[in-house]
């Protein structure tokens, strides 16, 4: 698909934000731990996060959307992960000198200009995802660059700032989160809007993540690196698409939205073509209940039969263009259903391009019409609502959005989905969103500060290749791979504790690769997870092919410990008394093999045996007794 678009014709501009989580000893302003807890939270706070305006007297327009919703935030902590920093009930201390060591490390390998002093700023964040209301960030660094290939990648900010809070859960009215994660230095890298293709997206997400590794100041893993994409082409608008995880997304993510942009465009065009004028789309909603009094559609009939009401609105000109999808995802209707998702809470909405698929009738479309006054080259919308005030919510939201359709395509911030589909998130952030932190002293960037940053020597990509050939025995693929993994800390870790190096390895990369292309989610299993599966195997207590055996089981069943999957599977390793007495058993049962083979009767007995033991012993063990007992039988 992306190969049939020409991107430079299309003036396509991307920009990168990559934000990376440091391995330092401490969180960013306090002493707390940057680490995750499995265990049960023994403190719940209740909070209410409110609007303030900034220091010009202006509203931050994702903010009001925020607060709009109303929703009570829940936090949970547990003692060691987060303190009465994470918690806002104690100012924060001064910067994390470890932090700013690192990210100095990495301005200068970046090429970067570090700033005199470093001054914290807070960006208004009210969704939650902060105690406090707002996030924590400062400048570390200007003007930097990397090259990729044959190109110059501008480098135009160097942040550190502080991870948000984990949610972990949400109700009707409520959004759970917990603050182990809150606080955990992040150092982010803002590029200039130089890249011009999906796949050059990648290269240069690889290049900076690469560089970041080799450092060895940050962390792996799941969810220890995130990528926003600032994206627009010519016509469109900067779309701002947050928390893209797997770097092999990036391209899907740039494709579908200069697709999702060329269709806006076109849309816009059709509409203006139509006659179509932002001014005739009202919030005039409809009250259409008695229309489906007896409807076949179960989505209206369950939501009647529960005491809700139905209304519908108009939306001059729209005729056949709601559902209209030229590319996979793409479609006005969806986009107008995430606002009213996202701004309303309704779930979904029903429109006149597909309404008959979900079991409306004919003469129920006909009443709709007459009730709304539409005429053919109209569009109508119909919903569910449980009270006025949230139907009332759900019309602005689809007059808004219809309003964005007829001038264009909006900027706003879009979620990035799972397989590089994005939905509409909230309204993009202003200038009024930012203002000083007056509760942490700036931090002057001393000459020797940046001295003793400049002197940290880095190995190039080689280098490092190089050092995992020689250190482990590995061949060139696996070092390589090794390297681009989030698993490296867990392969060094695996191998100090006995794990044979080469099976680590590959069981690491290639082989939870293969499972993750199979459909099972071997990436949520935790790093501790996987180096006790390694460590059974060091010890010699599973079979190397119950590594992967155990992975499946618990991606399956997360609440499973290690030892109890072992058990369920069947994996534990057979002592050699056990084995030497199955051995034995076999061989005196077929003592016409040995009888007709002779010593040759040593290879059809591994094969009876390895079939009957299946991986439950090793094979170099098991051979040792066969061939004893072969031969003490021959003897007899």
């Amino acid at each position: 698909m992306s190969q049939q678009l020409d991107y430079k014709a299309l003036g396509l501009r991307v920009g990168l934000e990559i934000h990376q989580q440091l391995a330092t000893r401490h969180k960013l302003f306090c002493h707390c731990p940057p680490t995750l807890t499995t265990r049960q939270p023994t403190t719940t706070i209740y909070r209410r996060l409110r609007l303030s305006e900034s220091e010009l007297g202006e509203i931050d327009p994702a903010a009001l959307l925020e607060f709009k919703k109303g929703r009570i935030i829940e936090y949970v902590c547990e003692p060691g992960t987060a303190c009465l920093v994470e918690q806002d009930e104690e100012p924060p201390h001064p910067i994390n000198p470890e932090a700013v060591h690192y990210a100095l490390v990495i301005a200068h390998a970046l090429h970067a200009r570090p700033v005199d002093e470093i001054h914290v700023m807070r960006k208004i964040v009210i969704d939650g995802s902060n105690t406090t209301g707002f996030q924590r960030t400062c400048i570390v660094a200007l003007g930097g660059y990397i090259r990729v290939g044959d190109k110059t990648i501008p480098i135009q900010t160097i942040c550190l700032e502080e991870e948000a809070a984990r949610k972990i859960g949400e109700r009707p009215g409520v959004v759970t989160y917990a603050l182990d994660r809150l606080g955990i230095p992040l150092i982010e890298i803002a590029t200039a809007p130089v890249i011009e293709s999906p796949e050059e997206c990648l290269r240069v997400a690889l290049a900076i993540g690469r560089l970041l590794r080799l450092t060895g100041f940050v962390k792996r893993g799941l969810g220890t690196i995130r990528q926003d994409i600032n994206i627009s082409i010519r016509g469109g608008a900067l779309t701002e698409v947050k928390g893209v995880q797997e770097l092999a997304l990036l391209p899907k993510v740039v494709e579908f939205e200069v697709h999702r942009q060329l269709h806006l465009i076109r849309l816009a065009e059709e509409l203006q073509k139509r006659g179509a004028n932002p001014e005739d789309v009202r919030s005039k909603l409809t009250d259409v209940t008695d229309c489906f009094q007896d409807t076949k559609c179960r989505v209206l009939h369950r939501a009647i039969k529960r005491g809700e009401r139905v209304y519908a609105i108009c939306l001059p000109k729209f005729a056949g263009l709601l559902g209209l999808e030229p590319y996979p995802g793409v479609r006005l209707g969806r986009e107008i259903a995430a606002y009213v998702r996202v701004e309303s809470g309704i779930p979904g909405i029903l429109h006149s391009d597909e309404i008959r698929k979900y079991g409306v009738s004919d003469s129920e479309v006909v009443a709709v019409q007459r009730a709304l006054h539409c005429s053919d080259q109209d569009a109508f919308i119909v919903f569910t609502a449980p009270d006025p005030e949230t139907a009332q919510r759900a019309a602005d939201a689809i007059v808004k959005r219809a309003k964005q359709a007829i001038q264009g395509v909006p900027e706003e911030t879009r979620a990035a989905r799972p397989d590089g589909t994005t939905e509409y998130m909230r309204p993009r952030p202003g200038a009024a969103r930012m203002y000083p932190e007056t509760d942490i002293p700036p931090y002057p960037v001393t000459d020797e500060a940046w001295q003793r940053a400049t002197s940290y020597s880095i190995p190039t990509w080689d280098e490092a290749v190089e050092q995992l050939i020689k250190e482990f025995d590995l061949n060139k693929q696996l070092a390589e791979q090794l390297l681009d993994s989030p698993y490296m800390d867990v392969f060094k870790a695996a191998v100090r504790i006995g794990a044979p190096p080469r099976f680590t390895a590959s069981f690491l990369t290639e082989r939870l690769v293969a499972l993750k292309k199979e459909g099972v989610a071997a990436d949520q299993l935790s790093n501790e997870q996987l180096i006790e599966i390694l460590k059974l195997l060091a010890e010699g207590r599973i079979p190397k092919d119950g590594c992967l055996a155990l992975v499946r089981y618990l991606a399956e069943h997360p609440s499973t410990s290690v030892e109890e999957a072992v058990v369920k599977l069947g994996l534990q390793m057979l002592s050699e008394e056990e084995v030497r007495r199955i051995v034995s058993e076999t061989i005196t049962q077929n003592r016409d093999v040995i009888e007709r083979r002779g010593e040759r009767a040593v290879s059809a007995f591994m094969g009876m045996l390895m079939r009957k033991l299946r991986g439950r012993v090793d094979p170099r063990l098991l051979r040792q007794l066969v061939e004893e007992e072969v031969r003490r039988a021959l003897t007899q």
